[in-house]
């Protein structure tokens, strides 16, 4: 077995640290992002200056928690409720997507349960929209904290091409690291 010299040995580190780097920053910047949440519209779930991890390789599903751009290129989070070809609307703070009743579990919490009175104002999709149905490529999104909450009620149905990823996961601060649903 041949020996390696103190200049191959070095080579061989170096090489590995800057493949390691390369990944890292690659990682970092195309796949998982960090961000900062700034407001309150998604309190219980994100306070302001949590900060999360922001997956961008996703596939949209309902109460997916994205990440996108808004028409003013705000980057917002918020909770999918609506899908593209689905007809919604909200009764006596119930969620209702193309006439069956959908549970909302992650509104099941103090916040919400203590607030009193309605948490979700009653709404149709054709109220807000002038559209029945949510179109093709399209995701209705709403904030946890209805009550104060700028989501698709207000600027309407977001597109998917403006959806930067989804987050599931607070890393910082380090008394509220989770993964969140």
């Amino acid at each position: 077995m041949e020996k390696k010299s103190w200049e191959e040995f070095s080579w061989e580190w170096f090489k590995a640290l800057i493949l390691a780097g390369l990944i890292t920053v690659l990682l970092r910047n195309f796949i998982f992002i960090p961000m900062t949440i700034e407001g309150s519209s998604m309190i219980p779930t994100f306070q302001q200056n949590d900060q999360i991890i922001v997956n961008t390789i996703f596939d949209v599903e309902r109460f997916d928690l994205v990440v996108f751009y808004d028409s003013s290129n705000r980057t917002l989070v918020k909770r999918v409720v609506g899908l593209p070809g689905e007809k919604i609307r909200y009764e006596n703070d119930q969620l209702y997507i193309n006439d069956e009743e959908i549970e909302e579990e992650f509104l099941d919490n103090d916040l919400v349960n203590n607030a009193g009175g309605i948490w979700t104002s009653d709404f149709t999709l054709e109220e807000l929209t002038g559209t029945q149905v949510i179109s093709e490529g399209e995701y209705f999104v709403l904030g946890d904290n209805r009550r104060s909450s700028n989501d698709s009620r207000y600027f309407g149905s977001i597109p998917v091409d403006s959806i930067i990823g989804e987050t599931s996961f607070i890393y910082y601060p380090f008394d509220r690291m989770k993964t969140v649903q």
